[in-house]
């Protein structure tokens, strides 16, 4: 084994920016190093359970459970609260680790005080990216919308203010959106095959790595197939985006009491069961299930399409409707059409009769099971939180 190492990775408090690099991390520390792990002591519990030692830090940051901090509606308003915590994070990370300054730093996206202080102490870094990437040509073809940016009221102060901070914290890069954008070296933990413009990724800068996951998930509990169950649809909009009772009431209509089907409907934590009425008796109702348990016992997937369900949906190679909720959802939502593994169908479109038309498509068309097995051995391939590590330690030993 190669030397052991202090690894210091820094995120922000969010399940997005957490749960993808967790398996790397755990690798890691089951190949003997030591890791330590900058975040809000909120996310204390799934970061010490691979393994790596907490480093604190008070985040600014809005997320559920703080009351009293919303996100703002404006872009800039919302760049703001990034740069206001990385500011805050910086000089307490910097006190933290000055005595015990790590051999490499790891860093989600929202996580680039790491480089600042990579930088500063002549350590290597890597950016992990649970998203897609810049390709060449994206600078350009991003400037229309980074000129609206800088337009918008308070814009050109934030972008001033963000690239003064950088020089004053002595790095050669004081272009907010390359210094964010463009880090000198990242892994890509997201399949090759969800990245827009992948031919065009520099490879120098880019490794895709695919998903790291914890296929086991034992603190998430597991769920079992029904023995009477011939074939098994999972339903679920995710953690955030839930409350949608029309929805979820059509697609009882579609498939309730469906033949040899048995559905698995995640409802979340906004809705009630009792909002829903009488359940079909081919139904189970859940505000949480451990979703990539119920995915590898299923068949047909109906998901919101966020990153981390529609990984997990390649990942087991299941054919997929997508409904997406917000952000980068739609996107990802085209991505699966395009990819072949799919069907889209908007909330405002997804009345019990078109339900029942995808799910017809999805269940009888060869095609989309056939595009879903290949993707799914694409993902495999690349290599995941093993591929991760070994990268991770090649730039050890450089």
């Amino acid at each position: 084994m190669k030397r052991r190492a202090h690894i210091a990775m820094v995120s922000i408090p969010a399940h997005g920016h957490v749960n993808p690099s967790l398996e790397v991390l755990r690798e890691l520390v089951a190949r003997g190093h030591r890791v330590t792990y900058a975040n809000d002591a909120s996310f204390a519990e799934p970061i010490q359970q691979t393994g790596a030692e907490l480093v604190p830090y008070p985040s600014t940051l809005p997320r559920e459970g703080v009351a009293d901090r919303q996100w703002p509606e404006d872009t800039i308003g919302q760049l703001e609260v990034f740069l206001k915590d990385a500011q805050e994070q910086l000089p307490r990370l910097r006190a933290a680790w000055e005595q015990d300054r790590p051999d490499l730093f790891l860093y989600d996206i929202a996580g680039y005080t790491a480089r600042i202080l990579a930088e500063n102490w002549g350590k290597p870094a890597i950016q992990l990216s649970p998203t897609f990437v810049a390709w060449e040509g994206y600078t350009e073809e991003m400037a229309p919308m980074m000129e609206s940016l800088r337009a918008a009221p308070g814009g050109a102060d934030y972008y001033r203010r963000f690239s003064e901070w950088l020089r004053d914290s002595g790095v050669a890069e004081t272009d907010s959106t390359l210094f964010v954008g463009l880090p000198p070296r990242s892994l890509v933990l997201i399949p090759r095959a969800m990245q827009p413009n992948a031919d065009r990724v520099d490879t120098r800068r880019f490794t895709f790595v695919g998903p790291c996951l914890d296929e086991q998930r034992v603190h998430q509990g597991t769920w079992s197939r029904p023995s009477h169950a011939k074939k098994v649809l999972l339903i679920s909009l995710g953690s955030t985006f839930t409350n949608q009772p029309a929805f979820y009431r059509q697609c009882m209509a579609a498939f309730g009491d469906l033949p040899d089907w048995h559905v698995v409907l995640n409802i979340g934590r906004h809705v009630q069961r009792s909002e829903l009425g009488e359940l079909p008796t081919n139904f189970e109702v859940h505000a949480w299930l451990p979703q990539l348990s119920v995915l590898k016992q299923s068949d047909v997937f109906f998901t919101h399409a966020g990153m981390g369900s529609t990984q997990e949906g390649l990942w087991c190679g299941k054919p997929m409707l997508a409904v997406p909720q917000a952000t980068d959802q739609f996107a990802n939502a085209d991505r699966i059409v395009e990819l072949g593994v799919g069907l889209r169908l908007d909330t405002e479109k997804a009345t019990a009769a078109a339900l029942r038309e995808a799910f017809q498509r999805l269940t009888t068309e060869p095609r989309f099971v056939e595009r879903a097995a290949a993707i799914q051995r694409e993902l495999r391939d690349e290599g995941g939180a093993k591929r991760a590590a070994d990268l991770i330690e090649q730039a050890l030993g450089g």
